[in-house]
């Protein structure tokens, strides 16, 4: 049986289906691979209704499909639902950046220097999901310290499209630091209230997974739909 952490407040569908989200992002479990939600409520110590509850909210995400009489499969991943994702996701975070530009938190953006911190131990240490996650809470940290954290709650209902692919070119991305310097680059036109340099920055930011697209679905045609 796997341990799972425990967050405060949370039901046991939601732990799962986070342990579960996890697991598909970082490709532990394999686009097309059948789930049992016998095997997974036996794997996290539950009953299975937790687990058929995390399988319906993880369906309305894209990220499994649910065949009825069939079973439940791990999603393949999809180009254009991905492209959708990051559409949508480019076009709420220049409006936060540009916020951010007119009004920031000093509580949150000194927590941005912390963060940027642990974003960098990470990458030296080759930790793809820790700087995965670092690389979240930064985003999460802009719209909160513009005022409008909602926004990073829409974009992470629908970002997960992007982080399978994200997660497959962090391990031959050898320029890690680079993409820390783009957070910077974000953060420092928001000190200086530059709205159109802040703009530019993350749209330049948002625009590296495009530019490795082709390579990694050339290099991984069987997870993509």
């Amino acid at each position: 049986m796997n341990s799972i952490s425990v967050e405060p407040g949370e039901s046991a569908a939601k732990r799962i289906e986070r342990e579960i989200r996890k697991a598909i992002i970082t490709l532990e479990l394999r686009p097309g691979l059948p789930l049992s939600e016998k095997e997974l409520a036996e794997r996290y110590g539950v009953s299975r209704q937790p687990v058929r509850e995390a399988f319906i909210n993880l369906a309305r995400a894209g990220l499994v499909e649910i065949f009825p009489r069939s079973g439940t499969v791990v999603a393949k991943i999809s180009i254009e639902r991905m492209l959708e994702a990051r559409f949508i996701r480019e076009s709420l975070e220049v409006a936060v950046v540009r916020r951010a530009c007119e009004r920031f938190d000093a509580r949150v953006r000194n927590r941005i220097d912390y963060l940027l911190d642990v974003q960098e131990v990470a990458a030296e240490g080759r930790r793809h999901y820790e700087f995965q996650r670092a690389d979240e809470l930064f985003h999460s940290a802009l719209a909160e310290g513009a005022g409008c954290p909602s926004a990073w709650t829409v974009i992470g209902d629908i970002k997960a499209h992007m982080d399978r692919v994200c997660h497959l070119t962090l391990p031959a991305d050898s320029a890690l630091p680079g993409l820390i310097a783009q957070h910077r680059a974000i953060v420092a036109a928001i000190d200086r209230r530059d709205a159109e340099a802040a703009e530019a920055e993350l749209r330049r930011h948002l625009g590296v997974i495009l530019a490795a697209l082709p390579a990694v679905e050339a290099a991984h045609r069987e997870i993509f739909a």
